[in-house]
């Protein structure tokens, strides 16, 4: 196996869901919603087939959850690794998450600073949580006014010194960057329960403006970390965790 088992060791697995700022294009502020119609115009001319001719709300409500400018973050989930002689051997699960974004982010700042602050002992995992995740957690920080803890402060760090992040889409390309590879069939090739058995990331915003379900999409964020954690057994060489672990 290429993964030492013991880089689990005070590692924190982290994934984020985030949705639109505001309910709908026509509820946001009419500075954001300038913003946004040159947003949905450059996304215009990069659509294919009916997304084309989407109009700016229509855009909104599909992919302003992805940019943090427009977006929001409602739950942070996180997995922590119990170790016994050596061998990790059950898996614990938090969330940080609901309507005050300010909140869910001071108490994350706060639990890295405390218990995750020196890079060179602690690591931080997840799926694309270099292209996604941790900017997008960094600029939520610049924006809600909050400290940066030593984990995520990376900007203008070399390659070398970011060792202590360990992304899981990253790790399974092995060189090659010619395509983005799911966590969803990264866990399926590897024999792991698919993570994708009830809401997908499209249906988060709606789930959280519409449906006001909250559980709902912990239920999913967890899931997804889960899904990373049983990842890195396999990089590891270990045996996947029961439902009961």
């Amino acid at each position: 196996m290429f993964l030492d088992k013991n880089f689990l060791k005070r590692c924190l697995f982290v994934d984020i869901e985030t949705v639109p700022a505001f309910e709908s294009y026509q509820t946001a502020p009419e500075p954001i919603r300038k913003l946004w119609t040159q947003k949905a115009s450059q996304l215009r001319k990069q659509a294919t087939g009916a997304d084309a001719e989407l109009s700016d709300g229509e855009f909104y409500e599909m992919k302003a959850g992805i940019f943090s400018e427009f977006a929001k973050i409602v739950c942070i989930s996180m997995g922590f690794l119990h170790f016994d002689d050596g061998n990790p051997t059950y898996v614990r699960i938090k969330s940080l998450a609901g309507n005050d974004e300010h909140m869910i982010l001071d108490d994350f700042s706060r639990l890295l600073i405390n218990h995750y602050n020196d890079p060179e002992s602690s690591r931080i995992c997840g799926h694309n949580i270099k292209e996604f995740d941790i900017p997008f957690i960094c600029r939520r920080l610049v924006i809600n006014q909050l400290r940066f803890p030593p984990l995520l402060d990376i900007s203008g760090k070399k390659p070398w010194q970011t060792s202590h992040i360990l992304d899981t889409m990253d790790m399974w390309r092995f060189g090659d960057y010619k395509n983005y590879t799911s966590l969803n069939l990264v866990a399926a090739v590897l024999g792991i329960n698919s993570p994708k058995d009830d809401i997908d990331g499209s249906m988060v915003g709606k789930t959280y403006w519409q449906d006001e379900d909250i559980d709902r999409i912990v239920n999913y964020c967890q899931k997804d970390v889960v899904t990373v954690i049983q990842v890195m057994m396999k990089f590891a060489g270990l045996p996947l965790f029961s439902t009961d672990n």
